[in-house]
């Protein structure tokens, strides 16, 4: 392990387009499909579906968020809805794969999305036994990242000390609560946000590929 990163003992990761490239476009389904349940729910456009759909995902850090403060919408239902796609175009990373098991110490997911999606897609890619936990949206009672809430459940959760964490992130915003706390932060910068001219002061390391970006910090 390279110095700088040589106290870090838990590794904590994103979902969604941070353990798979966003070239399988899986979130890309199931933001049409988030798209599809705003529309049928309020009986619009799809347009004025859109509108309302990244409204409230800026304004409260997930549309599930915000339709249920606004809709008091079941998020069970909601979760079963939008996580209702075909993950066959999710492939097997073996870099990334054996880079993850190298590493010393905790592993844990951490996502606004729900565990048993979250397995699921683990178990495609053939990580299904690399991390010990997935704090998902509802053990954050629903106040997801980048609400402060979400990391602070989490750490209380696992016993985490932030100051020895790592977390990763394709996410910009989502990584500054961490750093507030003490974690490394790490943005995958993939294309999944794109956002010009805003603080990435907050931002430790910024990498294009997590696979191999973990063998060069293993210093392979």
């Amino acid at each position: 392990m390279i110095p700088a990163l040589s106290h870090v003992r838990n590794w904590i990761f994103d979902l969604d387009n941070t353990l798979y490239p966003v070239s399988a476009n899986l979130f890309a389904m199931i933001d049409a499909r988030i798209g599809e349940y705003v529309r049928t729910l309020l009986n619009c456009s799809p347009e004025e579906a859109h509108r309302v759909q990244k409204g409230y995902f800026h304004a409260h850090g997930t549309t599930l968020a915000g339709l249920m403060a606004e809709h008091a919408v079941d998020p069970y239902h909601y979760l079963d809805f939008v996580h209702d796609v075909d993950m066959s175009v999710l492939e097997q990373n073996e870099a990334l794969i054996q880079a993850l098991a190298r590493l010393p110490g905790r592993k844990l997911v951490f996502t606004n999305g729900d565990a048993p999606y979250a397995e699921k897609v683990l178990d495609r890619l053939g990580l299904g036994r690399t991390f010990e936990a997935v704090h998902d949206v509802h053990a954050t009672d629903y106040r997801p990242k980048p609400h402060p809430d979400a990391y602070q459940s989490m750490c209380q959760a696992y016993g985490i000390d932030p100051r020895e964490s790592l977390f990763v992130e394709d996410m910009a915003r989502n990584l500054k609560p961490a750093k507030e706390i003490g974690m490394v932060t790490v943005w995958i910068d993939n294309g999944s946000e794109q956002a010009p001219g805003e603080d990435r002061s907050f931002i430790d390391y910024t990498v294009s590929d997590l696979g191999s970006w973990l063998h060069d910090i293993l210093e392979d």
